[in-house]
């Protein structure tokens, strides 16, 4: 069990104030997700406490009797500030992830710490496997998690830096192969396909899994890379968008835009995969388009139909400009939207605008479509 991992004995401290945050963040932050989400993140935070791998599953009666015990515990915590932590004779603000990490250097281990999807905090400590430079930026590889929260994230920004989570990303991908919709598997075989596999069958995915995760980690990281270079949507006000509607359909498609932005953009996800005409990656780039992904970006998976049989990469560089404007257009109508509610200090009268002017065309055009 992760509980189990070896860690020098003067950081246990750290690693349970971590721990506890963690657990505080979790009870707190639970209720933003559905049914079904908050059951598949339960299951996936299990089989990391347990040690299991993607497509292990625990026995029923063990899970059940873990989630009691997480409830019970997450009622108890749920309210509480989150903890200093302990670290080299001095506290730390959970949140000083430069001061910790520069402590932690010696150690080999990495700090991640900050808000998520509906400004749900989180929390993660884990080993560093190795560091590179891309594109003028640091890139933190990062495999065994000794500590995590949730939230199962394969890659994020830091402190100007990219953050690459190998443990997540094995469970992020794993889940995003074994619940794909319908519409997405002819374009998941044809990644799998690419990617070596002699067939699309669940032992194959399990036998060559390291490979597709590696093809994965590029698409990760170019995502990041794109998100970093940005200049069309100004951080600071995305971050004070985010704030402003939290839990929200505004702010999804705020988000959705701003990873819209990074994967098409000039250094970002598409512009990689052309350049180095990486079609597995391409292939599971296509699958993996989901909500409002599809209405905002539909020349993708029309221009990779054509794709699949002529590889025709310039259909799919117009298809990436295409969607670079587009969002390009989003991003400022959100911007404009927004920067008239704070003029007015009317945040619900901007929510209304970005449904009806942005959210219903989008989702009406792609249920006709």
């Amino acid at each position: 069990m992760r509980s189990a991992m070896t860690i020098d004995r003067h950081l246990e401290p750290l690693r349970t104030a971590i721990q506890h945050n963690c657990e505080i963040s979790d009870a707190s932050g639970s209720g933003i997700f559905s049914i079904c989400g908050m059951a598949l993140r339960l299951r996936d935070l299990n089989k990391w406490e347990q040690g299991f791998s993607p497509w292990e599953e625990n026995e029923p009666a063990a899970l059940v009797n873990w989630i009691d015990q997480k409830e019970q515990l997450w009622e108890n915590l749920e309210g509480q500030p989150f903890g200093s932590l302990p670290l080299n004779g001095g506290m730390y603000d959970p949140f000083d992830t430069q001061g910790i990490n520069t402590a932690l250097v010696p150690h080999k281990l990495f700090y991640g710490a900050g808000y998520a999807h509906a400004l749900k905090p989180t929390f993660f400590l884990a080993r560093v496997a190795k560091t590179l430079r891309l594109e003028g930026l640091e890139i933190i590889i990062l495999d065994q998690e000794l500590i995590r929260d949730l939230l199962t994230l394969p890659a994020l920004g830091q402190d100007g830096a990219i953050i690459i989570r190998r443990d997540a990303g094995r469970l992020f991908l794993w889940d995003q192969m074994a619940y794909l919709k319908n519409s997405g598997k002819r374009f998941l075989s044809f990644a799998l396909k690419q990617s070596g596999l002699p067939d699309a069958g669940i032992e194959n995915r399990k036998a060559h899994f390291d490979t597709l995760q590696a093809v994965q980690e590029q698409t990760y990281i170019y995502h990041e890379v794109g998100e970093i270079k940005d200049t069309v949507f100004d951080r600071e006000v995305f971050r004070q968008m985010i704030a402003a509607f939290p839990r929200t359909s505004s702010e999804l498609l705020i988000r959705t835009v701003k990873d819209l932005l990074a994967d098409t953009g000039p250094v970002g996800t598409l512009s990689h995969l052309i350049a180095t005409q990486q079609a597995a990656g391409l292939g599971f780039y296509a699958a993996f388009q989901d909500g409002l992904f599809l209405p905002l970006f539909p020349e993708l998976r029309q221009a990779f139909e054509r794709f699949a049989s002529d590889r025709d990469w310039d259909g799919i560089e117009n298809a990436r400009n295409t969607g670079y404007e587009r969002a390009g257009h989003y991003a400022r109508t959100l911007m404009d939207i927004f920067s008239d509610a704070r003029y007015s200090r009317d945040t619900q009268g901007a929510a209304d605008r970005i449904h009806t002017l942005l959210i219903e065309p989008l989702i009406e055009g792609h249920a006709v479509g």
